[in-house]
């Protein structure tokens, strides 16, 4: 799997392939290795990369904690490039829709509720595979339209934004 990631206003490069990953920003060398990775409790992980152990933590949102130090980590799937784009951009009225049919797994987010642009709004399961969709533009939810265990068809509307 190949990512572009954002650390702290740092772009860079993530690649994992296995036990192996390659991280590189930009105009630097690339760090890559072997690595481990175990829970270590309630969204916390114990990161074993270089021979040196890490304590990570997640502190919600977007921010986390390595060996005490806290990051602002910003993580994109190249595959949605398209989409994240986007992100941000849109103005007016925007709907969340069903890329194709499925279940819906988890509302995350609530009528009256504001949001950030690529903010994670809804978790829909299609093909054993779970997507989350994500705002397309900081505002407010307007409406939610389906619950957690709904089936949905395609282009089905889910979440509306203001």
């Amino acid at each position: 799997m190949k990512y572009e990631v954002t650390i702290d206003g740092n772009s860079a490069q993530l690649s994992i392939d296995g036990d192996r990953v390659r991280y590189q920003r930009e105009n630097r060398d690339p760090v890559e290795g072997a690595y481990s990775l175990a829970a270590a409790g309630a969204g916390a992980y114990s990161v074993l990369f270089g021979g040196r152990s890490y304590a990570v933590a997640s502190l919600g949102g977007d921010e986390f904690s390595v060996n005490g130090r806290v990051l602002h980590v910003e993580v994109f799937d190249p595959r949605g490039r398209r989409a994240r784009g986007a992100v941000g951009a849109a103005e007016g009225r925007q709907t969340v829709a069903a890329p194709m049919p499925g279940r819906v797994i988890r509302v995350l987010v609530e009528a009256g509720q504001a949001v950030e642009a690529g903010q994670g709004l809804i978790v829909v399961e299609a093909m054993k595979m779970q997507n989350e969709m994500k705002s397309p533009k900081a505002g407010r939810v307007i409406e939610v339209k389906a619950s957690d265990g709904a089936t949905v068809a395609a282009g089905d509307i889910l979440i509306v934004i203001e």
